[in-house]
């Protein structure tokens, strides 16, 4: 993994470390779904549809891990040196930020006594901070064992719909945007997180309202999702570990200016000089 795929800032503060407890996440993605009475009809499959979210998860891990094969990554686990601990899995769960933890204990909930089980008191204990006390090696080994239980990768899908896939589409739908907005929202907030402070997703978006009108408010979507976009470049602007903006530059904006507001195949983008292409 590169050094500049640094995966997930989960509950936004703009700086260092995030130290929030568990619950934040989760109260966060509340906050950012919208009331389903507030959606507007739309056209075309929305990124819900089961291809396109394959489509959307693809798109996600060519920027967070070189690779359009996202379904590899519940194995996945290293710590990269950004000051979150470990970082692990389809989404990037960290152990310092609180989402690991609710991973963990929605998967014992499903499957009390599985591997991870036992290291649920160490991850209470370092939830908040970057520390590997009571994790380590063997807590790396036992994740990759995990992952190879269908049990574990239904909790790591669950948790990615429950705290970021869902919340921010349910978000862009309700601001009439079509799937390239709902990923434009989706990518967002899995990087940035779904707090409402300047760089989380909700201060993005409100950033992006004060420059443009949604869909949904009678706006124009190109030019809502060009405001939104340049909010979101900014957003990573402030932090070294996303500096690199070409996730937005040579992926995002290329299919706004394409016109390809449904986000249908083919598709081709370059994500840190690499490029890539999803056929059908």
């Amino acid at each position: 993994m590169r050094p500049q795929h640094h995966r997930a800032l989960r509950i936004a503060l703009a700086a260092a470390l995030v130290a929030a407890p568990a619950t934040v996440a989760a109260a966060g993605a509340a906050q950012a779904a919208p009331a389903a009475a507030s959606a507007v009809q739309l056209k075309g499959a929305g990124l819900d549809d089961p291809h396109k979210k394959d489509i959307a998860m693809q798109l996600v891990s060519s920027a967070e891990n070189s690779s359009l094969d996202w379904k590899a990554q519940y194995k996945y686990i290293e710590d990269i040196k950004d000051g979150r601990g470990y970082t692990a899995g389809i989404i990037g769960f960290c152990s310092g930020t609180g989402d690991m933890l609710d991973l963990v204990e929605h998967y014992t909930d499903l499957k009390p006594g599985n591997v991870l089980a036992k290291y649920l008191p160490a991850l209470r204990k370092v939830n908040g901070t970057e520390s590997h006390a009571g994790l380590g090696s063997a807590f790396e080994r036992d994740w990759a064992t995990a992952a190879k239980d269908g049990v574990f990768q239904q909790a790591q899908n669950d948790e990615r719909d429950r705290v970021y896939f869902n919340p921010a589409v349910n978000q862009a739908k309700a601001d009439g945007l079509r799937a390239l907005g709902q990923f434009a929202y989706y990518d967002a907030i899995v990087m940035h997180g779904p707090g409402t402070d300047s760089t989380s997703f909700g201060g993005i978006r409100k950033t992006a309202m004060k420059k443009a009108k949604t869909p949904a408010q009678g706006g124009d979507e190109a030019t809502y999702l060009k405001a939104f976009l340049d909010a979101r470049r900014a957003a990573m602007k402030t932090e070294e570990a996303h500096s690199d903006t070409s996730r937005v530059d040579t992926e995002q904006l290329v299919f706004l200016n394409a016109k390809n507001f449904d986000l249908n195949p083919p598709l081709k983008w370059k994500v840190y000089g690499d490029s890539y292409a999803i056929n059908s």
